[in-house]
């Protein structure tokens, strides 16, 4: 058996699961009437913020930070917890080595952290790991749909804290766990007006879901690779720097692309720290893709096809081209009920059912967010997945 696989293996024994049996494990039909959000997998809303572009860097945080300091200092104990136990100096490189190289992130990038620790009272090296985790332990479900009249609706989960600790006594990962209050809104504004909206995490300034109104929504899932984030991330500590950040990049585009094309280039093009798939809408018919890339080049560009009856895109953590590992097919149940609503009945409240409907709502899911391009609509839940449930 592969290494990766006795990994899962693992994992499934802790969890008592087996191999043996079918696979994914506790799929369940398809489900319906789960919008609006109620119920046993709902968690509660999440609050709106704004950052202001076009205040001081240091600055634009502040409020946002300090009023998640609490749980963003646990959840950074706990990620220095599990930093110590790969090694008992990490930890003391992480204070007294990577402050010194913050001037060396793009633009504004490094500012921005040190006013989050600064309003935080987290040590600025601990900031950067914290925002360095992203760009390696991101596994989710992200799908774009064209609905009959043109219009495009673009959600994801967010699933979030594989291999980052195992909570035994509550029966789910303690990072999804303590990334949970932290989960926020975030409109960014920029000359009094509402330049992009973003589902992000207190303290973490890159972005991972966002959507610019009227113009485009763009999600990332991680993509494993022997080449992967954690290769690039330590190639950059170094100084090794060719690569952009995934979620600095992604958060540039939001910002300044102009179009969907624009988007789709920068995306394709741009040599990252980590391999990964964009997930992106535009805002005319047709414009979907889901972006498959190497950290220094393009694989695959997956375009919507409504003149072929393809309607949607859908992307879990695997090439579309390629099966899924067995054992974490998401991919399946959330094809076939995308494929039971059909094109002419797709909604938020539709595609919410898809990413309620388990094992795509798994132990690992933070939050669901949805986006209507053409409304500038954004709306994200937090989620539970009550036994029984797959932990992944």
């Amino acid at each position: 058996m592969q290494p990766a696989l006795v990994v899962w293996a693992l994992l499934l024994s802790v969890c008592g699961l087996s191999l043996a049996q079918d696979v994914p494990p506790y799929t369940e039909d398809c489900r319906n009437d789960s919008y609006p959000p109620s119920g046993p997998t709902f968690k509660g809303n999440v609050p709106w913020y704004t950052v202001d572009l076009d205040q001081p860097p240091s600055e634009r945080w502040q409020k946002l930070v300090s009023d998640k300091k609490e749980p963003l200092t646990l959840l950074i104990q706990h990620i220095k917890k599990l930093a110590s136990s790969f090694s008992p100096k990490l930890v003391d490189i992480v204070d007294t080595k990577l402050p010194f190289i913050i001037g060396k992130l793009p633009s504004s990038f490094g500012e921005e952290m040190k006013g989050v620790a600064d309003a935080s009272g987290v040590p600025l090296g601990e900031i950067m790991l914290f925002n360095i985790f992203y760009e390696i332990f991101t596994v989710c479900t992200s799908v774009v749909a064209e609905d009959t009249s043109g219009a495009l609706l673009h959600a994801r989960n967010m699933d979030f804290g594989l291999f980052l600790g195992w909570d035994v006594k509550n029966n789910s990962w303690m990072v999804t766990e303590l990334l949970q209050p932290l989960v926020v809104n975030v409109k960014f504004l920029k000359n009094n007006g509402t330049i992009f909206m973003a589902t992000s995490f207190a303290g973490y300034i890159g972005i991972l879901t966002g959507l610019k109104p009227g113009v485009l929504t763009l999600t990332m899932n991680e993509r494993f690779s022997l080449d992967g984030g954690y290769i690039g991330v330590l190639e950059w500590i170094i100084g090794i720097r060719h690569g952009a950040w995934m979620s600095f990049l992604t958060r540039s585009v939001l910002e300044n692309a102009t179009s969907y094309e624009e988007a789709k280039n920068l995306l394709s093009k741009t040599e990252m720290l980590a391999p990964a798939y964009f997930i992106l809408g535009g805002n005319k018919t047709g414009e979907a893709c889901v972006i498959t890339r190497a950290r220094k080049s393009c694989v695959d560009t997956w375009e919507l096809g409504t003149q072929k009856g393809e309607w949607y895109v859908l992307e879990t953590n695997y090439d579309h081209w390629k099966p899924p590992l067995p054992i974490d097919n998401r991919r399946a149940p959330a094809m076939k009920c995308m494929n039971r609503i059909g094109q002419k009945n797709i909604s938020f409240a539709t595609i919410y059912d898809v990413l309620s409907t388990k094992p795509v709502l798994n132990k690992l899911t933070t939050y669901t967010t949805m986006m209507s391009v053409s409304e500038g609509k954004l709306e994200t839940y937090l989620r539970d997945c009550p036994d029984p449930c797959v932990p992944w």
